[in-house]
This record gives C-alpha cells, sequence and structure tokens, in this order.
C-alpha cells in the first residue's frame, strides 16, 4: 500500500511539472550546454577506463601520469587523423556529393526498366511517387534551411557556440572522470541511509557493467565494420571507399537497421558503374555480415544484455519517435538501465509483499 503510494505521488508530481513549461526552460539551457561534452565524457570514460586501469596495474605508476600519457597519445592520433584522414574524407565527400543525382538517377532509370512489364504498373507507379515526394522533401528542405540560416544567424551561432564549447570542455571532463570517477559510487553514496547502501551500490553496480559492456561492445563493432568495408570497398577498386567505410561504422551503431542503410549508397555507386562492381559490393556485404555475425559481435558483445531482438526493435522505434537519432542511439543503453532499476524494484516488492509463497504454506 505504502508503495503504491509513493508511486501515485510520483506520477502525480510529474504531471505538475509537465503543466509548467518555464520550469524546465532553464534546465533545457542547461541540458543543451552541458548535455553533449558529458555525453561525449561518459563515452570516453568507458572507452579509455579499461586501458587506464590495465597500464596503472601493469607498470605500476600513478594513475595521474597513466592518464596524462594516454591524453597525449590520443591528441597525437586526432592530430594525425585531422592532417591526413580528414582531407580524404572531405575530398570523397564532396565528389559523392556532386555526383549523387547522376547515380541516384541512373539507379531509378534501372528500377523502372527492370519493372517495364504491365503486371509491374501499381509497384512502378508506387516508386515514382516515393521518388517524386523524396526529390521534392530534399528540394523544399534545403531552400528552408537556406532561408532559416539566413534569418536566424543567430540560432547559428549559438549552435556553433555549443559544439566549440562541447570540443573545450568535454577533454577535462574526461580527464576528471578518469581521476576520480572510480570514487563517486562511495561519494554518491553517502547520501542514502546505511540499510539502504548496499542495494544501492549494487544497482550502480549493474547500471555501471551494463552501460561500458554496451558502449564499448557498439564502438568496437562499429570500428571493424568501418575497417573491413573500407578495405573491403579499396580492394574490388570501388569509389569512395573510405567515406562509405567510415559510414558503414557510424551507421552501425545502429542495432540491425545501420548495416543495411549505409549499403543505399554503396549498391546505388556500384550499379551505376557497373553490373559487375554491383555483384562485388554485394558480395563485400555479405563477407562483412559474416564476419561481424559469427566472429566480431559475439567475442566482443556477446549476450550481456539479454535482450530480445523484437524488444530492441521496439526500442528503436519509440526512442527515435520521442528523442529523434540521439533517441535511436542512446535508446538502448537508457533500456538497460531502466531494466535494472526495475528489476530491482520487482525484487524488493517480492520481499516487502511475500510475493513468493513460503515452501510450508499447506501447513
Amino acid at each position: 500500500m505504502v508503495s503504491l503510494l509513493v508511486l501515485l505521488l510520483i506520477l502525480l508530481n510529474v504531471l505538475i511539472l509537465s503543466k509548467l513549461p518555464g520550469l524546465w526552460a532553464p534546465i533545457q539551457s542547461l541540458f543543451d550546454i552541458l548535455g553533449v561534452p558529458v555525453i561525449i565524457a561518459g563515452v570516453g570514460y568507458y572507452l579509455i577506463n579499461p586501458l587506464i586501469d590495465w597500464l596503472q596495474h601493469r607498470f605500476n605508476i600513478s594513475r595521474l601520469v597513466t592518464i596524462t600519457v594516454v591524453f597525449v597519445v590520443i591528441f597525437g592520433l586526432i592530430a594525425w587523423g585531422i592532417f591526413s584522414v580528414i582531407p580524404v574524407v572531405q575530398e570523397q565527400l564532396t565528389g559523392l556529393i556532386n555526383n549523387w543525382p547522376t547515380y541516384w538517377h541512373h539507379t531509378e532509370q534501372f528500377v523502372l526498366q527492370s519493372l517495364s512489364g504491365s503486371e509491374f504498373d501499381a509497384i512502378r507507379h508506387q516508386l515514382t511517387d516515393i521518388n517524386d515526394q523524396v526529390n521534392n522533401f530534399f528540394k523544399s528542405g534545403g531552400s528552408n534551411f537556406v532561408q532559416t540560416s539566413l534569418n536566424s544567424i543567430g540560432h547559428v551561432v549559438s549552435h556553433v557556440s555549443t559544439i566549440a564549447i562541447a570540443i573545450i570542455t568535454a577533454p577535462f571532463v574526461l580527464f576528471y572522470l578518469l581521476k576520480d570517477g572510480h570514487q563517486l559510487p562511495e561519494y554518491m553514496v553517502q547520501f542514502i541511509p546505511v540499510r539502504k547502501r548496499v542495494s544501492f551500490l549494487r544497482i550502480l553496480t549493474d547500471m555501471n557493467r551494463q552501460v561500458s559492456n554496451y558502449v564499448r561492445g557498439q564502438l568496437t563493432v562499429a570500428f571493424f565494420v568501418a575497417v573491413i568495408f573500407a578495405i573491403g570497398y579499396g580492394l574490388i577498386g570501388m569509389k569512395f571507399a573510405l567515406l562509405l567505410g567510415i559510414a558503414s561504422g557510424l551507421l552501425n551503431l545502429i542495432p540491425y537497421l545501420g548495416s543495411f542503410l549505409a549499403m543505399v549508397p554503396a549498391i546505388v555507386i556500384g550499379a551505376f558503374v557497373s553490373p559487375v562492381m554491383l555483384l562485388k559490393v554485394l558480395i563485400v556485404f555479405v563477407i562483412e555480415q559474416t564476419l561481424e555475425g559469427r566472429i566480431i559481435s559475439p567475442l566482443v558483445l556477446g549476450n550481456t544484455l539479454k535482450i530480445h531482438p523484437v524488444t530492441i526493435i521496439f526500442i528503436l522505434l519509440a526512442s527515435g519517435k520521442l528523442f529523434g537519432i540521439v533517441g535511436v542511439i542512446l535508446g538502448i543503453p537508457g533500456y538497460a538501465v531502466i531494466k535494472v532499476i526495475g528489476t530491482e524494484i520487482f525484487h524488493w516488492y517480492q520481499s516487502q509483499s511475500q510475493f513468493e509463497a513460503p515452501a510450508d504454506s499447506t501447513k
């Protein structure tokens, strides 16, 4: 009865707060400023912290020195990427944007010619309508974007400033997370009643393990996917191989859908070059999917989250509808955290209400 009353009070508070939009404006502004650097620092923490721990124990040096050395190496790699990789990617991106209308028109004509029979009239008309809608969307969207940008210079400057602040502050937040982050649970537990501290630490540990396994696993798999596609496209002589490989790795952060979305530009370009090139692209895709599904993902990810594929699809649809691309990327780790908290609440409810019948209940 008490737990139900607490739940009703929480829902009542949420309802009251939702009716006060002005109250959320400062919180929204604060999140717009601090959200991006905190998220970047959090992802960096989960990636780098295991390396810091290993180096600290392996060479028996202070944590501060270890973090400093790793930061120097990371900044060196970033500088190398800026001066060597980014110019190539920029050149390929410019070429792809300039030639994309030609590639897409060629693919469109090829598909329509393949469906030239009278039995495909309905499908052909639907594809034509979809293509016209997509073209009109990009044309109107592009013109609206230009007009909005010209009329809202202040918003553009604001977004640029937010990005600059994120780039500058994220390394500092990451540095102190790596330095003192392992002490955070002990600090937070001081504000919890003594009899609840063990449960609180267990929840934090489970949440940290779920999120860290997911973040490290997804980024590691995405890296290998990018490498495999870039090498595969390079070996078959595909144009824009490096750009397509990087795009495939980034899109792979979207479970189940990312790899197939990344194949769209590759198939369009391959079909434009020649049927042989299209066949080679499909072979690269099959090889990548085999390596990822049979070797990389089982070794890196395993079954740490224990979430059913159908549940993952529902999470992607719901989080994408509510929060956009950020929701698609962060929806699954967010669900994992909520699942840990919900499981702990359910176990507490079982213990308080004697949900499970005792063994001698028949006596």
